[in-house]
């Protein structure tokens, strides 16, 4: 491998970023969301069919995430669930991150609950 290409794959993302509208493609053929936004955050509105798993916990057990379907993290912007799917992605997740987070998916008129 040249060490261009040697480059690209070292600095390459391990995960996809989608849109709200990719997201719900996603979900709607089985994959998981995962919000990894504070407690806090969380009770202040969240996706209906999101599962809370804060990144601090993420980062030591991915417990009862089905390895077998995508998952797609989703925070208040998209910063912490790009650090999210790129740990998923290292532990053999199909993962993705949620562009612009928790504001982009109310922002596009998603349900909140």
């Amino acid at each position: 491998m040249s060490l261009i290409g040697s480059l690209k794959k070292a600095f390459s993302k391990p995960y996809k970023t989608v849109s709200v509208a990719e997201a719900k493609d996603l979900l709607s053929s089985g994959a998981s969301l995962i919000d990894v936004r504070s407690a806090q955050e969380w009770r202040s509105g969240r996706a209906p069919q999101a599962k809370h798993i804060p990144l601090d916990r993420l980062q030591t057990n991915t417990a009862g995430i089905n390895k077998n379907r995508p998952v797609i993290a989703m925070c208040q912007s998209g910063v912490r669930s790009a650090s999210a799917a790129r740990l998923l992605a290292t532990q053999g997740y199909e993962a993705y991150t949620l562009r612009g987070g928790m504001s982009a998916w109310r922002q596009a008129g998603e349900p909140v609950r």
